[in-house]
């Protein structure tokens, strides 16, 4: 038999809880290693072809690589704060796949066709799962996007409020509602930081280390509002927009009114406001500050029944990392952001489990979906002709989380402590293997572009034998 992973191979996944489109069932999943895909979901005990390598994974549950569309890389300017390398060994030991780095934190944000380059060399040959990129929309370009989308991006981001640096300014609604007819005169995205700059300068100010004090400084009522205005401005210019970490359960009714008149919006939500509350966050706890902030846990009641009925359509990290000493314990200066990549799974699960989910349902907040807001129709599922990306995951198990353990740059992460449900065991990319119970392959992401052409031709380390197999 020809050693693992030598391209011409087959694969055959075996599992009695292989979670398809068509819901969870025994199967076995046939990939043809060559090619990275999915040729074949079969029934669980479908004669192995000859000349292909079986993994019987056994009551291990079977995932499609997650896709993560919010992922703060850093790279390049602030690769201390996070990386390429190490962003992406955590996407794989955490079952995600598939990321989408955001246009800020990185130095020169990516809001021009050159700055887009930029963060491309800085990426090549160091992924370790596959990566795509979204633009910035700020005033400098805002009327002139088009450029950055016909260089690749998969939309474009922007803030109603300040983002946090200085390099990467939010738009006014005059500027806003000019980016978006641009894009939608090419039917692009737009992903939206809804904060209304106005509520949040008449709320109480905060400083010192009370996490009250805090999340009295960032009200729903300021999303809330910034949320009728993204959804007035869409209804108007027929843009494609996309609402960013929704933490306020009363921007709920708001999204859903919009999207039953027509209007084409969609939401997320993220791990932290689905599984942590304000309750619990100690005084001066600053891994738990993010913008918006972590709210009560009558809040994130409503946010998990609007997954339920879809009225939010995903779950995301919006994983910000910083260094240690940026999480200072005055919630006025610390930086906002919340360390969850490896975890994200995880996290989810536990809760979603608790609260009588399935592990398809995880898999469509998760891949499904957030595949779909970003065009990646080859993701997301494991179904034939979808990219191989595939994840055994023992949803009995549970651990504790070490922070020195995990893969990020910086060992900050407000799920310290905490134990969670479900232990990913081994992550394939198209069909190989990288990464298993904490060991990992050399690179061997690719980089994503969401023009169909260049799909064709997406840049790529050169292929290795895998030595995890």
């Amino acid at each position: 038999m020809p050693e693992a992973g030598t391209p011409g191979t087959e694969l055959v996944v075996r599992s009695t809880r292989v979670v398809t489109p068509e819901g969870i069932r025994p199967a076995s999943v046939r990939v043809s290693v060559s090619d990275g895909v999915i040729t074949e979901v079969a029934g669980h005990d479908a004669p192995v072809p000859a000349g292909a390598r079986l993994e019987d994974l056994g009551d291990l549950a079977v995932l499609p690589g997650l896709v993560d569309t919010h992922v703060h890389v850093n790279d390049p300017g602030r690769e201390h704060w996070e990386g390429f390398w190490t962003a992406t060994r955590a996407a794989a030991a955490g079952g995600v796949t598939t990321l989408i780095d955001m246009p800020l934190n990185s130095l020169p944000p990516t809001t021009t066709p050159r700055h887009l380059e930029i963060k491309r060399e800085a990426a090549r040959g160091r992924v370790h799962v596959d990566v795509g990129f979204w633009g910035g929309a700020v005033p400098a370009n805002a009327g002139g996007l088009r450029p950055l989308h016909e260089a690749g991006v998969y939309g474009f981001k922007a803030f109603l409020s300040p983002s946090g640096v200085e390099e990467f300014p939010e738009l006014d609604l005059g500027r806003l509602a000019r980016a978006m007819d641009e894009i939608a005169a090419f039917d692009g995205l737009l992903v939206v930081h809804a904060e209304d700059p106005h509520r949040l300068a008449e709320a109480p100010p905060c400083g010192g280390p009370r996490y009250a004090d805090f999340l009295a400084s960032r009200p729903r009522g300021s999303e809330d509002s910034a949320v009728a205005q993204v959804l007035a401005l869409a209804r108007e210019s027929g843009a494609r927009v996309h609402i960013l970490h929704l933490s306020s359960s009363g921007a709920l009714p708001l999204v859903a009114a919009a999207r039953a008149a027509g209007t084409r919006v969609t939401a997320e939500t993220c791990p932290h406001y689905l599984t942590l509350t304000a309750e619990e966050v100690p005084d001066g706890a600053a891994e738990f500050k993010c913008c918006p902030p972590i709210r009560e846990a009558a809040n994130q009641d409503l946010l998990w029944q609007g997954l339920a009925d879809g009225t939010v359509d995903c779950v995301v990290t919006d994983h910000s990392p910083s260094t240690a000493d940026l999480k200072t314990p005055d919630f006025a200066t610390a930086w906002g952001g919340i360390s969850s990549l490896q975890l994200s799974l995880s996290a989810v699960w536990t809760e979603a489990r608790r609260r009588g989910h399935g592990l398809d349902d995880v898999v469509r907040w998760m891949s499904e979906r957030t595949a779909a807001l970003a065009g990646l129709d080859h993701k997301g599922a494991l179904a034939a002709g979808r990219d191989a990306d595939l994840v055994a995951f023992d949803p009995d198990a549970s651990f504790t989380v070490d922070p020195a353990g995990l893969q990020h740059r910086n060992p900050v992460t407000a799920y310290a402590g905490r134990t969670l449900r479900g232990v990913v065991r081994s992550t394939w990319l198209r069909g190989r293997r990288i990464h298993r119970d904490g060991a990992f392959t050399e690179p061997s992401g690719r980089l994503l572009d969401r023009r169909p052409a260049a799909r064709r031709t997406a840049d790529r380390t050169p292929e290795r034998q895998d030595p995890l197999t």
